[in-house]
């Protein structure tokens, strides 16, 4: 319970052929809901904050602490990870604070560049037993895996994989990110591919776009870490809006707050239940 190592819950989920739920923290608001989630629905959950949450703060170390001291008092396994880092030094940053684990996104650059950057970041996360992920679209590809009709080559990731030492891998296979209706048609057969040919777990980026079925059907073909950001916020959103119109003379925040973050967990509780398979 309470604060894991994220290698921990991507092994164990792996090994039972179920989903690894990573639900991304703008504020603390969302990290309070999201482990509130995972408490009442019995499974366990990855905090995630991204680069441009980090920017949003001013910091890393404030939203980071406060993330981590949440996980330590949750009554459910709870990782803290840091994701699409495209600064090296801002990884290596939450590898001394603490985090389990940091996504290292050199997506956009060549591949060569791409796998030196990784790899100096596996190398320092790996000496403080921090895991590792890291993206992979196409080779020299400049819009990052998760560009409009990009797909990821399995012999090109298993190659990665090898020459980065990675611990996960983040692959295009028809998500997208910010996508605001779940309509995303995800390559099952590159999934199981994907799955036969690179020894670490898969990341699926991009999964608020990603219907019920298609997430369950892509942890079956072999994806382990499900990464959901934008459904949550949509969620947290509506449920504001809601309060402020039936509330409208409303000015303690705290009020309109509460509402979203009850949505928020609601649909966190929802969606990590189907992913975690329980």
């Amino acid at each position: 319970m309470a604060l894991t190592a994220t290698a921990e819950l991507l092994t164990d989920a792996s090994r039972r052929g179920a989903g690894l739920a990573a639900f991304n923290v703008l504020h603390l608001e969302t990290a309070e809901g999201i482990v509130a989630a995972a408490e009442a629905g019995g499974f366990p959950v990855v905090l995630q904050l991204s680069e441009n949450a980090v920017k949003y703060h001013g910091a890393l170390e404030p939203i980071a602490l406060a993330c981590i001291d949440i996980a330590h008092a949750a009554a459910a396994p709870v990782a803290v990870h840091l994701d699409h880092a495209e600064s090296e030094e801002l990884a290596l940053r939450a590898v001394e604070l603490g985090f389990g684990s940091v996504m290292f996104d050199g997506a956009a650059l060549d591949y060569r560049d791409n796998v030196a950057a990784t790899a100096r970041v596996m190398r320092r996360a790996h000496a403080a037993g921090v895991a590792v992920e890291a993206e992979l679209g196409r080779i020299g590809g400049k819009d990052g895996a998760h560009a409009p009709g990009v797909r990821t080559d399995p012999g090109e990731a298993a190659r990665f994989a090898a020459e980065t030492g990675i611990d996960a891998l983040a692959v295009a296979v028809g998500s997208s990110h910010q996508m605001a209706e779940r309509t995303a048609a995800l390559d099952l057969d590159l999934i199981a591919r994907l799955h036969a040919a690179v020894p670490v777990p898969l990341v699926l980026h991009g999964s608020s776009g990603v219907p019920d079925d298609l997430i369950a059907a892509a942890i079956r073909a072999g994806m382990t870490k499900i990464n959901v950001s934008t459904q949550l916020n949509r969620h947290f959103t509506a449920a504001v809006r809601e309060y402020l119109r039936a509330h409208p003379d409303t000015v303690d925040s705290r009020r309109y707050l509460a509402a979203g973050r009850d949505a928020l967990r609601a649909e966190a509780q929802r969606l990590g239940g189907l992913i975690a398979g329980v």
